[in-house]
């Protein structure tokens, strides 16, 4: 009877050990795919050059804080998965929600400056016309839509053209990221395949 129970304790070690062996080897990609079961659990997107196993486009956001604000970007972020992406998958010249599913949405709890226009703490819509060589950044009051279904120019709050830039580097997937320069100023930058887009900002 005494060695049963050793026997079964030593088993029960064995399987212990294996289990902590593998949740040690889970990958990054897989430990992020499980989050994304949680429903309303955004993902951080970080730099990324490789492909991941995640399929669609994965519910996240990017949050930061300048000066006594807080800024917070709602995006869904597809992947390139080896497609064309700007002129092919992303047409020019058309009114884009920079994201997939719904519009890309940006929470300002203070008011900021953008393009030199005033725009009042509160939740709206970001919206890009990617071009060839300019892109238009759009702010809409109107940022609980599917997609571009219901987008009106008449809502604009603020246009801003600028120029992208290309990077050496290739970013899998769309990633936004809010960058601080200093107390009052900082940026939106948005990342994807090789190309990155600022929109400039500063507190009132």
């Amino acid at each position: 009877m005494k060695n049963s129970w050793a026997l079964c304790f030593l088993v029960l070690i064995f399987l212990s050990c294996g289990k902590k062996k593998n949740s040690m080897n889970e990958s990054p990609t897989d430990t992020l795919k499980s989050a994304e079961t949680k429903k309303d659990s955004p993902a951080i997107i970080l730099e990324q050059s490789s492909l991941d196993s995640i399929k669609g486009s994965i519910k996240a956001e990017a949050v930061s804080k300048i000066g006594d604000a807080e800024i917070k970007i709602s995006y869904y972020s597809p992947a390139v998965r080896e497609r064309i992406i700007w002129g092919g998958l992303v047409p020019f010249d058309k009114v884009w929600v920079t994201g997939a599913h719904s519009a890309t949405s940006i929470e300002f709890s203070k008011d900021v400056v953008i393009g030199g226009k005033l725009v009042a703490a509160g939740k709206y819509a970001l919206f890009t016309i990617p071009g060839k060589s300019e892109w238009t950044l759009i702010i809409n009051k109107n940022w609980r839509q599917h997609l571009t279904d219901r987008y009106d120019e008449q809502e604009d709050i603020v246009r801003v053209k600028v120029k992208p830039e290309t990077e050496d580097s290739h970013q899998e997937r769309l990633r936004y990221v809010i960058e601080i320069d200093s107390n009052t100023e900082g940026e939106i930058v948005i990342y994807w395949e090789k190309l990155d887009i600022s929109l400039p900002f500063s507190l009132k």
